[in-house]
């Protein structure tokens, strides 16, 4: 069979499931199991040098699951690989989502086991489209939680993402750069990210550039010719020279020199931060700013702040870009309700609250205070989390808002937060998550009715 080009498009996303989804629809289409069922997507723990998750990947999944359909090429490859009745396979030709969606919204941070989105649609379609919908809730909120660290130890400083040559794949890099945006990071390099989502995007030069000059100054004089506000990076050969470099460019241009910054990229930031600074007050440049990179995280970012380096900026790549130091979540995407029934499992160490739900975020003038996760149709004190964002297949006006409001609400949200919780050490007393007594009460029958 012919290999066509190996990327996800809208020709072919309904493949991107498990096989397992596919047999189990075929075996829920010969049983006539077409009643409506509840999927629930949560975290069940969260990883030790997380106190809060940033919900992210919304928008990704609601367009999938607005415009999910089988190809004549998709069903042609499901026929060749055997084991799928031809009726069925005439059945997937006309499959499409017509169920509802209940979802936390975008820059909203989660504790465990709390709903981020609920889908209620027959069984087939609520099935199929796990694979999916977990993978863009799992990378997006992944790097959104991680880029909201950063952000947090750059302490107002802005944060540039470096991250796209090494992330796990063009998608990955693309998607990050939103999720990114959205926990608060100012700009991206991601030319593309750029282009298709209207973010913005920075760069001057790298350390190729310098080498293939015969001479630092040389490189320096002229890319200052071709950009005048540009950013230097000094530290190819020694920093400290590329600095002295840097100042004597200014002397020789006198008004004409309008470089905006320095970027050190490797060695002690701090103590070349201090040195830098100096030396560029000295000669009369303290309008330049200096930028940090190389291999920076929060924690690295929180250390030259508490240093009191006078560094204005950070640009932070594979740490961010990967999650380098929580890259997985333990996300989960279960069934909890179908026929009008509530289900469950009893597995231990994997807890699962039944039928629909809503969370409540309590508070005062001062921040939220903790959270209950209740049944659907329970009224508790504070405000609840999980709203409509789509009906009967078709997304909700206002699902989806512009990357502006998201990223708001993210900072908003956060700033809410205790500050244990917004904090990069673990909090020594978690944000409380407690379970409504009508939810216990609810999972103990419907435990008791399985024999649990």
């Amino acid at each position: 069979m012919p290999v066509e080009k190996p990327w996800a498009s809208d020709d072919n996303i309904a493949l991107f499931t498990d096989l397992y989804e596919l047999t189990m629809l075929q075996a829920y289409w010969r049983e006539g199991m077409t009643d409506e069922a509840v999927f629930s997507l949560f975290v069940r723990r969260l990883p030790e040098t997380r106190n809060f998750l940033l919900a992210c990947g919304l928008a990704d999944v609601l367009a999938y699951l607005d415009g999910v359909r089988f190809s004549d090429a998709s069903l042609r490859y499901l026929a060749a690989l055997g084991g799928f009745e031809a009726k069925f396979l005439a059945w997937l030709a006309d499959f499409r989502f017509t169920g509802d969606v209940w979802a936390v919204p975008e820059g909203t941070p989660v504790f465990a086991n709390e709903p981020i989105l609920e889908i209620a649609a027959p069984l087939p379609e609520a099935q199929l489209v796990e694979t999916f919908v977990m993978n863009q809730i799992h990378l997006a909120t992944v790097l959104a939680s991680k880029a909201a660290r950063v952000v947090a130890a750059a302490q107002g400083r802005p944060v540039v993402d470096f991250g796209p040559r090494r992330m796990h794949g063009t998608d990955a890099a693309i998607k990050g750069a939103r999720a990114f945006h959205i926990a608060g990071v100012a700009a991206t390099s991601n030319v593309l990210a750029g282009r298709l989502l209207g973010l913005p995007v920075t760069g001057t030069m790298a350390h190729s550039y310098i080498q293939a000059h015969d001479d630092e100054a040389q490189a320096f004089r002229a890319f200052a010719a071709l950009y005048p506000e540009t950013v230097l990076l000094v530290d190819t050969y020694d920093t400290l020279a590329g600095v002295d470099r840097a100042i004597a460019l200014a002397r020789e241009l006198g008004d004409g020199f309008k470089i905006r910054a320095l970027r050190l990229d490797s060695g002690d930031l701090a103590g070349l931060a201090v040195e830098t600074r100096r030396r560029l007050d000295s000669a009369g440049l303290q309008r330049v700013e200096i930028f940090a990179s190389g291999g920076l995280d929060e924690n690295a970012i929180a250390a030259l702040v508490a240093k009191g380096a006078p560094i204005d900026g950070f640009g932070v790549g594979t740490g961010m870009g990967v999650a380098e130091d929580a890259p997985g979540l333990d996300i989960a995407y279960k069934l909890c309700a179908y026929a009008g029934k509530g289900r469950l499992k009893l597995s231990h160490g994997k807890p699962i609250l039944p039928g629909r739900k809503q969370v409540f975020r309590a508070g005062t003038d001062n921040g939220a205070t903790g959270d209950v996760i209740a049944r659907a149709e329970e009224n508790l004190p504070g405000r609840a989390l999980l709203a409509p964002v789509m009906r009967k297949g078709k997304t909700c006006p206002g699902a989806v808002p512009d990357l502006p409001e998201s990223r708001a609400r993210a900072a908003r949200e956060i700033a809410a937060l205790p500050d244990a919780a917004r904090g990069l050490e673990p909090a020594a007393s978690p944000y409380p998550v407690a379970v409504s007594p009508t939810l216990a009460e609810y999972r103990r029958a419907v435990a008791k009715s399985v024999g649990g």
